[in-house]
C-alpha cells in the first residue's frame, strides 16, 4: 500500500487527489496533509481520512483546530516550519505538492532531501529554483512525477525515448476566456470574469494567470527544468477545445499526443499511481461527437505575459524567481481590486526591468530574488495608483 502525504489538501489539486484516494483505499493510505487556513474543510479531511500528522500553514488557525481535534494520536504542527516537517514525514512514500505559489518551493526541497517520490503540482517550485530542484532530485535519486496537465501528457508522450529523440515540445493552452477579445475591451474586465474559465475548474490564482497566459508562460519553464528541453524548442499554441493536453515531435518529424477530457483527475491519478493507471477515472473521449480540434498562435501583443516568461527563463539566474513574484503580487491585487487587469503585465515587466540578475546556485539568492520583487511590485503598485 502506497502512503500519501499531500502538500495543500484544501486546494483544489488537493480536493481532488482526495476524491481519487477515496475510491481507492485498497491501493494507498493518507498518512499526512497540510492546508493553509481554511480548517473548515480541513477538518472533514482529516476526519475522513485520519492522517497521522497535519500542518495549518497560518499559525491562528492552527491554534483553533488543536481546540476542535482532541485526538491525542494526531499531531498538528504549524507555520512555515510545520509545513515543511510533514512533507519529510518518514511514514510516508509519496508526497504531492499542490502548495500553490512560492509557498510550495522549500516543503518540495524538503521532501526531496527526504527522498520522497513527489507529485509536483506547484510550478513555482520549478519556475524559482528549477535549477537547484533539478540537482537535487538527482543527488538524492528521487523521481519527480508532473501533475501539470499539459507536463503529464509531455511525459506520458516521450515515455520510453531519449531526449535527444525530441524535437520540440508542444504545450497546448486553452486561451482563457479572453482569448478573442480585442485588445481595447481587456482594460475594464473585472476579476468576476476572468474567473470564468471556459474549460477547466481551478483555483483563483491559477485561473487569472490562464487568462493572462502567464500560466503557459510558467509551464514553458516548468517543462525547460522538468524535460531538459531547451526554451527555444518548447513552443506554446491556442487549442480551445482543451483536449490535446500537449504534444511531443520527434527528429523524424513524427508528432505523438495525449488526449482526454479536461479533467485534473486524470493527471493527479496518473502521478499517484504511476507506472501503472487506475480504471475508471476519467470518461472516455468520444471523438466523433467532437466536431474539431483548432490551433493557432498565441497572441503576444495582447497577452505579453508569456513573451516575459521567455525572456526570464532566456536571461536565466534569479530572473524566473522574480518573475514569479511579480505575478503573485499583481494577481493578488487585481483580484482585490486595487489595478486592472491590463495592469499585470505591465507590473511584472517593470519588476524585471528594475532587477539585476543574480545567479541561480544557491537557495537564498533565490529566496531574497523573491523577496526583492514583492518589495518591487508592491511599489509599482502605488506609484500606479
Amino acid at each position: 500500500m502506497k502512503r500519501i502525504t499531500i502538500l495543500g489538501s484544501t486546494g483544489s489539486i488537493g480536493r481532488n487527489a482526495l476524491d481519487i484516494l477515496s475510491k481507492y483505499k485498497e491501493r494507498f493510505r493518507v498518512v499526512a496533509l497540510t492546508a493553509g487556513s481554511n480548517i473548515d474543510l480541513f477538518e472533514e479531511q482529516i476526519s475522513s481520512f485520519s492522517p497521522e500528522v497535519v500542518a495549518v500553514a497560518d499559525e491562528e488557525a492552527a491554534r483553533e483546530l488543536r481546540q476542535r481535534i482532541r485526538r491525542s494520536s494526531l499531531q498538528i504542527l504549524s507555520g512555515n516550519d510545520g509545513v515543511a516537517q510533514v512533507a519529510t514525514y518518514e511514514n510516508s512514500d509519496f508526497v504531492l505538492s499542490a502548495i500553490v505559489g512560492a509557498a510550495g518551493l522549500i516543503p518540495t526541497l524538503s521532501a526531496i532531501r527526504s527522498k520522497k517520490t513527489i507529485g509536483l503540482a506547484n510550478k513555482e517550485t520549478l519556475v524559482m529554483a528549477g535549477r537547484i530542484v533539478t540537482e537535487e532530485s538527482k543527488r538524492y535519486g528521487v523521481k519527480i512525477l508532473p501533475v501539470d496537465s499539459e507536463h503529464s501528457a509531455v511525459f506520458q508522450c516521450i515515455e520510453g525515448y531519449k531526449k535527444s529523440d525530441v524535437r520540440r515540445i508542444i504545450l497546448t493552452a486553452s486561451g482563457g476566456p479572453f482569448a478573442d477579445r480585442d485588445i481595447d475591451e481587456l482594460t475594464d474586465i473585472k476579476p468576476e470574469d476572468a474567473l470564468k474559465h471556459p474549460k477547466w475548474n481551478m483555483g483563483k490564482k491559477i485561473t487569472i494567470d490562464c487568462a493572462t497566459l502567464m500560466n503557459k508562460g510558467l509551464e514553458v519553464i516548468e517543462a525547460h527544468h522538468l524535460f531538459g528541453i531547451p526554451p527555444e524548442r518548447i513552443d506554446v499554441l491556442i487549442h480551445p477545445q482543451s483536449i490535446i493536453h500537449s504534444m511531443v515531435e520527434f527528429n523524424d518529424g513524427s508528432c505523438i499526443a495525449q488526449l482526454s477530457i479536461p479533467d485534473m483527475r486524470g493527471p493527479i491519478a496518473y502521478a499517484l499511481s504511476y507506472p501503472e493507471r487506475l480504471e475508471d477515472v476519467l470518461q472516455g473521449l468520444n471523438l466523433d461527437s467532437i466536431e474539431s480540434l483548432t490551433f493557432k498562435q498565441p497572441n503576444n501583443r495582447h497577452f505579453p505575459c508569456l513573451s516575459y516568461a521567455y525572456m526570464a527563463i532566456k536571461t536565466g539566474g534569479t530572473m524566473p524567481s522574480v518573475l514569479n513574484a511579480a505575478n503573485e503580487v499583481a494577481v493578488d491585487a487585481f483580484l482585490r481590486g486595487t489595478i486592472r487587469f491590463t495592469d499585470i503585465p505591465v507590473i511584472i515587466k517593470k519588476t524585471m526591468d528594475h532587477h539585476k540578475v543574480m545567479p541561480d546556485t544557491e537557495l537564498d539568492a533565490v529566496i531574497e530574488a523573491d523577496r526583492w520583487a514583492r518589495d518591487m511590485a508592491m511599489r509599482i503598485i502605488e506609484s500606479i495608483h
